[in-house]
C-alpha cells in the first residue's frame, strides 16, 4: 500500500495553523504520517500541534530545530524525514480543499511517468477571503504556456521564473535521491524551485489546473508570491538608471552560467538542456553588453528579436525588453 506523508514546516504560525490542520484532517483520502519541522516558534504553534496529534489516527512527529534554518532549509530537512512513498509539501497558513490528496493520488496513478505534480490554488487574503485570482492567474501560467509545458517545454519555462509553489506540490519519495541536497546556485532558487527545475529536465513534473488549496497572502509570510520580484513596468524601463538594468541582466547571465556548470557535471543530462542554458547565458550577456550608443544597438536587438530569442527567454510581453534595449 502506498504510504502518504505530509511535510509541514512551522514558524510562529499559530494565527492560521489550526485551519490548515483541520483541512488536512478532513481529506477524503487520508494521509498516514505528518512530519513537522518547527523553526523555533515562540507562540502557540507547538501547543496547537500537540492538541492536533491527539485528535487524528495518523502519526504526527514534531521536530524542533535547535537553530533557525529558514524556510527553504527547513523544508529540505522535513522532506528527508518523511517515510511515505508520496510526500505532500505543506505551508502552515493555507487551507487544503477536501479532495486535494485524492486528486493528486489519482493524477499520479494516471500519469506514472511523472515524479511530482503541482496544482492551481485559490488566492485568499489574510482574513481568508478569495481575492478573485488563482495562483496560475497571478504567475501568468496561461493556457498557451501550459500547452508548451505539456509538449515538453517545462525546463525552458522554469528558467524564465517562478511557476511551482511548494505549498501545492507533491513528490514521490524515490525522486529525492536525484534532488537532495538543494545546491547553492543562487539564493532565489529555493527548495520548490529546485525540485521543479530538476524534474523538468526529463519532463517528470505535471500540473493540475484545479485549485486544490487556498493560498493565503499575508504580511508575515517568509516566502511566496509577494516575495517574488514584480514585473518591470514600461514606465520604469524608461526612467531607471541604465546600470540598474545592466546589473540585472548580468545577474541573469551569471545564474545561467552557474546552472550550466552544475548540470554539465550531472550524468544523463540531455544535450538540449545544456544547449538551453548556453543560449540563455549568451542572450543575457548580449543584452548586458549592448553599447551605450542607441543606434549601435539596433542591429543586434532586431536580430535577436527576429530569431525568437527575446520570446524564448523572456516570454509573455517579450516586446517590452526589446523596446527597452533599443532606447533605455
Amino acid at each position: 500500500m502506498q504510504k502518504r506523508s505530509v511535510a509541514l514546516c512551522t514558524f510562529n504560525g499559530a494565527e492560521f495553523l489550526s485551519k490548515q490542520l483541520e483541512s488536512i484532517k478532513q481529506q477524503t483520502l487520508p494521509i498516514h504520517e505528518m512530519v513537522v519541522c518547527d523553526d523555533g516558534s515562540s507562540d502557540e504553534t507547538l501547543a496547537i500541534l500537540e492538541r492536533f496529534s491527539k485528535q487524528v489516527p495518523f502519526s504526527v512527529q514534531v521536530h524542533q530545530n535547535p537553530v533557525n534554518l529558514g524556510s527553504s532549509k527547513n523544508f529540505e530537512k522535513c522532506i528527508k524525514l518523511c517515510e511515505g512513498d508520496l510526500i505532500f509539501l505543506c505551508d502552515q497558513d493555507d487551507v487544503w480543499e477536501p479532495q486535494k490528496v485524492e486528486q493528486i493520488v489519482h493524477y499520479l496513478t494516471e500519469h506514472p511517468e511523472h515524479e511530482a505534480v503541482f496544482s492551481n490554488a485559490t488566492m485568499i487574503d489574510q482574513a481568508g477571503f478569495p481575492t478573485g485570482k488563482t495562483s496560475f492567474d497571478q504567475i501568468e501560467f496561461t493556457a498557451e504556456i501550459q500547452s508548451i509545458w505539456q509538449a515538453g517545454g517545462s525546463f525552458r519555462i522554469l528558467l524564465k521564473g517562478y511557476i511551482v509553489t511548494g505549498a501545492a506540490l507533491a513528490i514521490k519519495k524515490r525522486a529525492l535521491k536525484n534532488i537532495s541536497p538543494v545546491p547553492n546556485i543562487t539564493k532565489e532558487l529555493i527548495h520548490d524551485g529546485w525540485i521543479a527545475l530538476n524534474l523538468s529536465i526529463n519532463n517528470q513534473i505535471g500540473f493540475i489546473n484545479t485549485c486544490l488549496i487556498q493560498y493565503r497572502e499575508h504580511s508575515n509570510q517568509q516566502v511566496g508570491f509577494k516575495s517574488k520580484p514584480a514585473r518591470v513596468s514600461l514606465l520604469k524601463r524608461f526612467t531607471r538608471a541604465r546600470e540598474e538594468k545592466l546589473s540585472t541582466l548580468r545577474k541573469k547571465a551569471d545564474i545561467a552560467n552557474a546552472m550550466l556548470l552544475h548540470f554539465e557535471g550531472l550524468p544523463h543530462v540531455e544535450s538540449k538542456i545544456i544547449a538551453a542554458l548556453n543560449s540563455r547565458e549568451a542572450f543575457y550577456r548580449m543584452r548586458a553588453n549592448l553599447p551605450a550608443n542607441r543606434l549601435a544597438r539596433i542591429v543586434p536587438v532586431i536580430k535577436h528579436a527576429l530569431n525568437g530569442s527575446y520570446k524564448e527567454e523572456e516570454g509573455g510581453k517579450w516586446w517590452r525588453p526589446v523596446l527597452g534595449d533599443l532606447v533605455e
